[in-house]
């Protein structure tokens, strides 16, 4: 190899080197999630002003939680993949929380995107295979179908129907804060990081012992 071939070599490098650092925003993500991830801590979105129906069948605004933190996960009754081992690690966060901090300084809110199939009956019947209790983890939908399209854009949620009534979305925890705003999201699987960071938060935040 001549001096000019190894120059343009070192040129080629250097400049798909840069283009990586930048389509990976500076080799921070490798992936689309990675990057939604990154935008959303960015952005740190409202949690939108909407309608709220629970396994009881009780209805009532979101605002109903300001002053409290939320972790969120969204989710479908008929999903056979990944929605049971989402909400049952959901559950072995809600289990290392301290129980005097449940329903006074956070509550677990697990929403539906499938709100034709999943009514109050079929969330109530669900949350049975978890320790959702209905009050500080609920398990609930959202009927007005704007109001729902109006969260899941604004927290990044993807969900794909297809023709044999399944979804393709993604998941995570989502943590929202007193004023209502999205403070993490974690990766679901990761259950004692997802606790030690909700309840040093919580600690943080003067909850209670």
């Amino acid at each position: 190899m001549n001096n000019n071939q190894g120059l343009a070599m070192v040129l080629v490098l250097l400049f798909g080197g840069t283009l990586f650092y930048l389509g990976t925003d500076g080799f921070q993500v490798f992936t689309a999630e990675g990057a939604r991830v990154n935008q959303l801590m960015e952005e740190k979105p409202q949690f939108p002003e909407i309608t709220l129906e629970d396994s009881e069948g009780q209805s009532y605004l979101s605002s109903t939680f300001k002053g409290k933190y939320m972790l969120v996960t969204f989710f479908y009754t008929a999903c056979s993949t990944v929605c049971p081992q989402l909400e049952r690690n959901m559950e072995r966060v809600y289990e290392r929380i301290p129980k005097t901090y449940l329903g006074e300084d956070i509550v677990f809110l697990s929403i539906s995107f499938d709100t034709d199939r999943d009514g109050p009956a079929t969330l109530r019947s669900y949350q049975k295979y978890f320790k959702s209790d209905g009050e500080t983890w609920r398990m609930a939908r959202i009927p007005n179908p704007v109001e729902l399209e109006s969260l899941l854009d604004v927290f990044g949620v993807i969900v794909i129907p297809d023709e044999n009534g399944n979804f393709a979305h993604n998941s995570a925890f989502y943590l929202v804060n007193q004023k209502g705003a999205l403070t993490e999201v974690m990766d679901y699987t990761k259950i004692e990081e997802a606790a030690d960071t909700i309840v040093e938060l919580l600690e943080q935040g003067g909850g209670k012992k």
